[in-house]
């Protein structure tokens, strides 16, 4: 029996090609609902695919602004089997959250009724450092960097479904990307890497997507300390409007040595 890895599921499907139609095996992405505890208490559920779930717990946890330090999170238990399958206990010190109010505020952020305003608003009132206005990336080497994110894409390749998210360095290097079904998955456990390794906040740091850069992306590349942030589609306003307030230079169509900057293109033009 094939032994596959837990981010690829495999099943048979019938394909028609040029009027005739075959069985054949194919590869799918895995996706898997993902239960975040603190200290014993439901936070949220996310979908994602298998795989880094520490890492993914803990860039979310910094993202949303739960966790202050790393030195935080005292113990982290992740359960693969039994009835507690696809749960992560995260036990914080000190932690002066409420997570029923933390659950209203997930539901409010991804509903239409909330503006742009209060959503800023409340980036502002965190006190995020602002991302180094020193650094400075060369046009050419920022164009390289989708097709070396294509390159290390081993589940996309294999499946065609993932989202990736990479961390580059200023000379261009890949320094860790991580895949999921969700982008923003892919970026939590890119910074929950980062925190691991003692690299955040990231002031000499290039985060890329393969997806669009919302506000959510934003947001995270944000609380990561990240002085730029690329993707290979279009930002959305909201995006633009938080990335030129709070001084994070947001870069859209990377692709085809074209790119589009956003907001603070002195880093980059």
């Amino acid at each position: 029996m094939r032994t596959l890895p837990a981010e690829v599921a495999l099943t048979r499907v019938l394909e028609w090609s040029d009027g005739a139609s075959h069985s054949r095996e194919d590869f799918l992405a895995a996706e898997e609902p993902l239960e975040i505890r603190v200290n014993g208490k439901p936070l949220t559920v996310t979908m994602r695919t298998p795989g880094n779930d520490e890492e993914l717990a803990i860039g979310f946890l910094w993202t949303e602004g739960i966790l202050e330090s790393i030195c935080a999170a005292e113990r982290i238990d992740v359960s693969r089997d039994g009835a507690q399958r696809n749960t992560i206990q995260v036990q914080l010190e000190d932690a002066a959250f409420d997570p029923a109010e933390m659950q209203r505020n997930f539901f409010a952020a991804s509903s239409c009724g909330i503006c742009g305003k209060t959503s800023i608003e409340a980036i502002r009132r965190r006190g995020l450092t602002p991302p180094n206005a020193c650094f400075r990336l060369d046009p050419e080497i920022l164009c390289a960097m989708p097709d070396r994110l294509r390159e290390h894409q081993q589940v996309f390749g294999r499946t065609g479904g993932l989202h990736a998210a990479a961390l580059f360095n200023g000379a261009g290097q890949l320094v860790v990307l991580r895949e999921d079904i969700g982008r923003h998955n892919a970026v939590d456990k890119v910074i929950g890497w980062a925190l691991g390794q003692g690299m955040v906040p990231l002031r000499d740091c290039v985060i890329m997507v393969s997806g669009r850069g919302g506000f959510e992306i934003v947001q995270k590349a944000l609380a990561a300390g990240t002085p730029v942030l690329a993707s290979v589609s279009a930002p959305s306003s909201l995006a633009v409007k938080l990335a030129r307030e709070l001084g994070l230079t947001l870069v859209g169509f990377l692709r085809e040595r074209r790119f589009v900057v956003y907001s603070n293109p002195e880093r980059c033009l």
